[in-house]
């Protein structure tokens, strides 16, 4: 299993659209307002500002220029940080890896006690190391957690529990560190099956559906997916870790288009984390072994 925040080696692929460049490049390391030390989740507001939470637990809100606005700490960062953060109805979800928890907080940095949900534990609705949280047209939550349990829960919008699906494995419907989700407008669960490097999709009951993926360099192939989203051509986006690149794909795994390929220069990318894109089409790769985020239009 990959430990939380493992740095994995560098790896170069093969067929990639590696010459890409992007329209800008913002970010630098450090511990500083703005700066940034390897971040490892990122989500996007209605209005385009970008939140990034990074391994000093620092969670900062950017526009999409890498002007800082603002910025606040999670409460505990001690036992871990958090590598997942997802944007619901106005409140900022962020999946607190290692407290078995997540945090809510107003977009403005308030942390919302009522709405944090999550305690350590091996029952139904008790959490383990968090990686993603979700909400389908109903309104239910789902998180994805790896460690005693590699599994989906599902909530009511009211926070109680109502099912949950998946163990540790390589056959379908099983998970090795599920690490990203998401709800598409169909309510179909997608989920970054990182450590089996393939993309899993469930119906909203977790009734497995489809697969897609292998372990590889080649188009198609997958390494450590962390993240995905699905743009406005109905088309998959999916950062690698491992391979440290995005991948644009169909719907059924088909390669479409790559790029990124490892490295320092603007275009290449170092262990990214997340993909995300503003309602202007623009795309947003964080490029987390780079202290930094690389804008590309697709």
């Amino acid at each position: 299993m990959l430990a939380a925040g493992a740095a994995l080696p560098l790896v170069g692929c093969t067929g990639g659209t590696s010459g890409k460049k992007p329209d800008k490049v913002w970010g630098e390391r450090g511990i500083t307002d703005g700066k940034l030390q390897k971040p490892r989740a990122m989500c996007i507001d209605q209005d385009d500002l970008l939140y990034l939470v990074d391994i000093t637990a620092r969670i900062q809100v950017f526009d999409t220029d890498g002007k800082y606005l603002r910025g606040w700490r999670t409460p505990e960062s001690k036992n871990g940080r958090p590598t997942g953060m997802s944007i619901i109805d106005g409140w900022l979800y962020v999946a607190d890896t290692h407290y078995f928890r997540v945090l809510v907080y107003s977009l403005d940095g308030q942390l919302n006690d009522e709405r944090t949900f999550g305690q350590e534990g091996d029952g139904p609705g008790d959490l383990g190391w968090t990686t993603d949280i979700a909400r389908d047209s109903a309104g239910n939550l789902y998180v994805s957690e790896y460690g005693k349990h590699d599994r989906v829960q599902k909530f009511a919008p009211d926070g109680t529990f109502l099912l949950q699906w998946g163990t540790h494995g390589t056959e379908p419907g099983q998970f090795l560190r599920p690490q990203c989700l998401w709800v598409d407008e169909k309510d179909q669960v997608w989920v970054c099956d990182a450590g089996n490097h393939r993309l899993q999709v469930f119906d909203t009951e977790g009734a497995f559906l489809f697969t897609w993926g292998e372990e590889g360099i080649e188009p198609g192939q997958l390494s450590y997916p962390y993240s995905m989203w699905i743009d406005h051509q109905d088309q998959v986006l999916v950062c690698e870790y491992g391979n440290s690149r995005v991948q644009k794909l169909t719907r059924k795994g088909e390669p479409v288009a790559m790029w990124g390929d490892v490295g320092r220069e603007p275009g290449q990318l170092h262990n990214p984390w997340a993909i995300v894109q503003d309602s202007k089409k623009k795309t947003y790769v964080l490029d987390s072994y780079n202290h930094r985020v690389q804008q590309f239009r697709i």
